[in-house]
């Protein structure tokens, strides 16, 4: 937790994150190196589940499901480089990539506020669901969590820097109010799932509603579990007193947290959905081991 970075500069290139002159420095490295190869396999392996499985991409939850693998896949590729490099995005930024990696983050907000809505809307207001939200509308709203997220990024870095900035603290105030808006869905789902659930029928509709809502609930509280240190020390840096600076974001602990949603989300997938799994064996895993398709 150095204001400023020791790492050495290398002549022609970026220099590594951390300068190896301590055990602490390898074990950071490792750890980087085998946390952006685990979020690669695991959420690219949802990705490639759900595109291979068409049974899966006729409904509307695993269409989130691909929307948020994929882009945790990209980030588990962007922690090669924001993890093994001296990095450091934000103001002022260093070796930055214009906050186009950290940025993926970002659809990853949007998609799970969709999701929540999603769900609830499926479960409280079924006939409305089934008549209005169909598979293409569900498609544009995952390709406008995208559009949305790259057109504030290119705002930001074409804008001069004092207003970059105020667009900064407008989209953490923005932040707050999805936080909120998270929180309260979540809960809102919780105790609409328990009373309206327990109304239906037994029904492969009605375990797939309850496998549905489990997910996303568990997705959120991960997600606001993860996020919320960062978002905290942020919001006591720009307040001005005081809070964690880090000399790059290979030792941002709050950073590494909210990357890690990127292996627990697909993680809760897997976890939460038969479906996904038994589709994952046959065209992943299983063909990759084919030990682990016989059992």
């Amino acid at each position: 937790m150095l204001p400023a970075n020791i790492t050495d500069s290398i002549s022609g290139g970026v220099p590594l994150s951390v300068d190896f002159k301590s055990p602490q420095d390898y074990v950071v490295f490792i750890f980087q190196i085998v946390f952006a190869t685990v979020t690669v396999l695991v959420a690219g392996s949802v990705v490639i589940t759900i595109l291979a499985t068409s049974a899966l991409r006729l409904q509307n939850r695993f269409i989130f499901m691909l929307n948020t693998s994929i882009c945790d896949t990209l980030v588990g590729v962007s922690v090669y480089y924001l993890g093994l490099f001296d990095v450091q995005e934000g103001y002022p930024p260093r070796n930055g990539t214009y906050n186009i990696l950290p940025s993926l983050l970002g659809v990853n907000i949007l998609t799970f506020l969709f999701a929540q809505f999603d769900r609830y809307f499926a479960v409280c207001h079924p006939f409305i669901y089934g008549r209005f939200v169909t598979r293409q509308f569900v498609i544009g709203i995952n390709i406008y969590c995208w559009v949305y997220n790259s057109a504030h990024l290119l705002a930001r870095n074409l804008l001069p820097s004092s207003k970059a900035m105020q667009m900064y603290v407008i989209s953490i105030v923005l932040f707050q109010l999805i936080l909120v808006t998270k929180v309260a869905m979540t809960i809102k789902l919780y105790v609409v799932a328990r009373v309206q659930l327990a109304r239906d029928p037994p029904s492969a509709e009605k375990e797939s509603k309850k496998e549905s809502l489990r997910i996303i609930i568990f997705v959120v509280i991960t997600f606001l579990v993860l996020w919320c240190p960062s978002f905290v020390n942020i919001i006591i840096r720009f307040i001005g007193v005081g809070g964690l600076r880090f000399r790059n974001e290979a030792t941002n602990l709050f950073a590494i947290m909210a990357r890690f949603n990127a292996v627990c989300t697909p993680s809760v997938y897997i976890w939460g959905s038969p479906a996904l799994r038994e589709a994952m064996v046959k065209t992943v895993w299983g063909r990759v081991c084919p030990r682990c398709k016989r059992r």
